[in-house]
């Protein structure tokens, strides 16, 4: 039987999604949860691997316990033996050509940004970059160019191979947060490339500074160089939302 979890966990003490020997992760957390449950390692597969700092709502993962696991309710088996900072939305039996990662159709993530110059709340501190403030009105005309389907490596930082740096999104938007100092950038698209959302926030908080013109971002894609791109925004605002599977999986 295959498993498939949904996660929330504050990524502030954590290096990351992806297991690391000696350091503390999100897949190494659960799987040493597993282990304890199934007597046994069982490798767990998440939908993405989010890196060290970078929360999560709703990340989804996948593992196949033994038979005799059946019929186990996990998110409460996971709950009773995982870290307060991880904890296990839901859980549900699934077909065994589900996969978190390929089976997904489209993410969503947010970052959130600190408008208020001179001090931030102590309690958001791990969840926010203080950048602002900005022109909201030049960063939202800005992001429409980063609509449709582009060649994003001027948005990528190295560290992951991959076959295509072409990427769909889907939709940006721009909301207030928890509090009216809060900016949250939500990005939707059918993947991503390492820190590509770090890296368009970064863009975009330098345009809502007024140190580009608004055709900024268009000059970054037509260039494909990540070198004329400006720094990658901090870890700790970004925040794995949503994903997104083919309503036949059962996994919404």
């Amino acid at each position: 039987m295959r498993i498939g979890i949904t996660l929330a966990y504050d990524g502030s003490k954590y290096c990351g999604w992806q297991l690391q020997k000696d350091r503390p992760t999100i897949q190494g957390s659960i799987e040493e949860a597993l282990k304890k449950i199934c007597s046994r390692p069982v490798r767990v597969h998440g939908s993405g691997r989010t890196d060290s700092g970078v929360h999560a709502l709703g990340q989804v993962a996948h593992f196949d316990p033994p038979e005799s696991k059946n019929g186990l309710p996990w998110h409460k088996a996971l709950n009773s033996l995982l870290p307060g900072s991880i904890r296990v939305i839901r859980s549900l039996a699934l077909d065994q050509d589900f996969h978190a990662r390929f089976s997904a159709v489209s993410k969503t993530y947010s970052y959130t940004i600190w408008t208020e110059p001179d001090f931030v709340f102590p309690q958001r501190k791990n969840y926010v970059w203080q950048a602002g403030p900005l022109g909201l009105k030049a960063m939202k005309d800005a992001s429409l160019s980063l609509l449709g389907k582009h060649d994003f490596r001027a948005f990528m930082n190295t560290g992951t191979m991959v076959s295509s740096t072409w990427r769909e999104i889907k939709q940006i938007s721009f909301d207030s947060g928890l509090y009216p100092q809060e900016l949250v950038i939500r990005v939707r698209a059918d993947g991503f490339l390492k820190q590509m959302v770090r890296n368009i926030v970064g863009a975009l908080v330098v345009i809502g500074r007024k140190k580009y013109p608004d055709n900024y971002l268009e000059q970054i894609l037509f260039a494909r160089n990540r070198i004329l791109a400006p720094a990658t925004a901090p870890a700790r605002g970004l925040c794995l939302e949503q994903v997104e599977y083919p309503e036949r999986t059962g996994v919404h």
